[in-house]
């Protein structure tokens, strides 16, 4: 079961904003964006995917995550895959240094809601959060509206991106070849939900096998130890 945020109220005080990342020049650097931008915002800061999940299970609820997509604990898209299927409805801007627009594609297929280039100007860096705030999509400007196009591993991000929190991490323990067995001792559940799990996960991903599915998050460049490694959120059996 995924975890809703509400929408921001404007009647219930400031922005609140959650800066993840393992620079801490950098979240000070965009603190101070943020700050300027946003008066009286509300900053907490995460210096990894594992930090950012007492931050969203202590009850606060931020307006919009900022990501970024290289951090110690999660590997490429693995961190926004887990947090969107965790909280569909939670903005989340990937904050990133690789701004090519395969890894922009990538991040917008898997549910971010804009991406900002640390290279970007300041002014720049402002509005696209401002855009997403509004409830935009907030694309850099140099991006090809055909790029990447062609990327074979879009439909499989976008098939990704449909698992539930449980299942990617039932995914990331197929990768690791336990077994359901293995699988349901780690998560505290039983083994028929673990089966109806992977079974799920095949449908999703249109494969047959637990080997066609662990080669389809490789082809995304996901490694599966770090699916698994995700720290996991309190346990529901389902």
């Amino acid at each position: 079961m995924a975890r809703t945020v509400p929408p921001h109220d404007s009647t219930a005080g400031p922005y609140r904003f959650v800066i993840v990342d393992d620079h801490p020049l950098f979240r000070g650097a965009l603190r101070q964006v943020l700050a300027s931008a946003f008066a009286g915002a509300v900053i907490d800061e995460a210096g990894s995917y594992e930090d950012l999940l007492p931050i969203l299970t202590a009850g606060t609820e931020p307006d919009a995550v900022c990501l970024d997509l290289a951090m110690p604990g999660v590997q490429g898209l693995t961190g926004l895959l887990s947090l969107k299927a965790e909280y569909p409805a939670l903005p989340v801007i990937i904050v990133s240094a690789t701004d090519d627009a395969q890894t922009i594609r990538r991040c917008l297929d898997c549910g971010a809601s804009g991406f900002v280039a640390k290279s970007q100007p300041v002014d720049k860096i402002r509005h696209a959060i401002a855009t997403v705030l509004a409830g935009g999509l907030a694309v850099p400007d140099h991006l090809d509206a055909a790029a990447a196009a062609d990327d074979p591993a879009r439909l499989l991000l976008a098939r990704l991106a449909t698992l539930t929190p449980q299942q990617l991490r039932v995914l990331g323990m197929l990768g690791d070849g336990l077994l359901n067995k293995q699988i349901a001792y780690k998560l505290g559940v039983s083994e028929a939900t673990i089966k109806a799990h992977v079974s799920a996960i095949l449908q999703k991903l249109a494969v047959d096998s637990r080997t066609q599915a662990v080669i389809a998050i490789n082809k995304c460049g996901l490694g599966a130890w770090a699916l698994s490694a995700t720290p996991p959120a309190p346990q529901r059996d389902g």
